[in-house]
């Protein structure tokens, strides 16, 4: 009776962990693969991939390949960088101070706004691409690293909007009201006492503008021309085509786990964030 008991109370629980740790490898193996794939000799790496581990020693070969094209793998990770940090820092503020604003402020035509904001995202990408590029050229911002935050940054504002002010909807209004009785002015209010409130939300918003800008392909293929300014996933374009139509599929590779590292020390560094700001406003 007792072992019955036990094995009912245990078998259920082992069997979610046996099942969520197969899972956990069915996704992660992709990501190993691609990383012992990075680090064969030369001589194996264009070699039909299993094993995918090298057999004849660890070797930096297809890392100095990848360096080898146009100005080095360093010089585009770091128009990668600056690319998606400015993305992330202008996205986390506009919609910081737009979701504090369609969340605390009544004004007329707010629920109307607040839903052609939203409405946006259902317009593809692509379908106004010719326009943007239009538009940037007028302003001079076409082929520059400034242009392109500008528009990651229109892209990503109205989901992130949506976040914000959810955020905010979850904020009790007594705590606002607290703080204005104590003199407290709306930008005061919202740096000093919502902030803090709202952080996690603001941190979900710019992990997720971080990571669109990190992987973003299309618009820095159209919009830049310059190749020193080209970001990774254009430098993989490149690395991919190869010359003669020869593709060096261990620099490729290297190329695609050098992008892949920044993307999971970042969210590994913020998931505890990121998962409350994902639920903040799920629950009243």
């Amino acid at each position: 009776m007792m072992a019955t008991a036990l094995k009912r109370r245990f078998l259920p629980g082992i069997a979610l962990q046996t099942a969520a740790l197969l899972t956990a490898l069915l996704f992660l193996a992709p990501i190993a693969w691609t990383a012992l794939s990075s680090v064969k000799p030369a001589a194996e790496a264009n070699l039909p991939p299993l094993p995918p581990w090298p057999t004849t020693g660890v070797s930096a070969d297809s890392y100095t390949a990848l360096d080898a094209f146009g100005a080095g793998v360093g010089h585009y990770a770091g128009n990668s960088l600056t690319v998606a940090i400015a993305t992330a820092s202008v996205t986390a503020v506009v919609s910081l101070l737009g979701g504090y604003g369609f969340s605390r402020f009544r004004f007329p035509g707010r629920n109307a706004l607040f839903v052609l904001v939203i409405a946006t995202i259902m317009i593809p990408f692509q379908s106004i691409l010719t326009p943007l590029f239009l538009l940037l050229t007028k302003l001079g911002l076409q082929n520059t690293l400034t242009g392109l935050v500008l528009i990651y940054v229109t892209l990503q504002l109205p989901f992130s909007i949506f976040m914000m002010r959810n955020a905010f909807d979850a904020v009790p209004r007594e705590i606002e009201e607290a703080a204005r009785i104590d003199g407290a002015g709306s930008l005061q209010l919202l740096a000093r006492v919502m902030l803090p409130l709202v952080f996690p939300g603001v941190v979900t918003v710019a992990l997720f503008a971080f990571l669109a800008a990190w992987n973003e392909f299309l618009a820095a293929l159209i919009l830049l021309s310059d190749q020193d300014k080209f970001t990774l996933p254009i430098l993989m374009t490149a690395v991919r085509s190869g010359r003669f139509g020869a593709v060096n599929w261990g620099a490729v590779q290297a190329g695609v786990t050098v992008m892949m590292v920044p993307c999971l020390l970042l969210f590994l560094a913020l998931q505890r964030f990121y998962i409350r700001g994902l639920t903040a406003g799920a629950v009243k």
